[in-house]
């Protein structure tokens, strides 16, 4: 190409703006079409990962015994009020006084005997 026809081709794309905007269209569908199935593929990826979690239980793992409850927060410290569920309680050591001492209490899922182990008694 001579230094003509590249300066004729430059100043038509200048005064010629249908052909700039296509090449701007293009590559918004392309992005466009990129993004959907990224979206597509994360909502895929997520659904599964949801099954699989659902599907597979738990293996009991080698749980610690509950923290030793401190002097302070004796038996006596803690009552039977009503309370029957782990986010109602304040620490491992009030969550064990419950399981072990006040009826009708729900924080023992896996019947292990170790109250609250999501929240307290890790």
């Amino acid at each position: 190409m001579t230094g003509a026809s590249l300066q004729e081709n430059i100043s038509t794309a200048k005064s010629d703006p249908s052909s700039l905007p296509v090449d701007h269209m293009q590559r918004l569908i392309v992005l466009l079409i990129v993004a959907a199935l990224g979206w597509y593929g994360y909502t895929k990826y997520q659904s599964r990962v949801r099954v699989v979690e659902t599907a597979t239980p738990h293996a009991p793992a080698i749980q610690a015994a509950p923290s030793p409850v401190p002097e302070s927060q004796t038996a006596s410290s803690f009552k039977c009020d009503g309370r029957i569920h782990c986010s109602q309680m304040t620490s491992c050591a009030e969550s064990t006084f419950f399981l072990n001492s006040c009826p009708g209490t729900k924080m023992d899922g896996n019947n292990d005997g170790i109250p609250c182990e999501k929240q307290w008694c890790k």
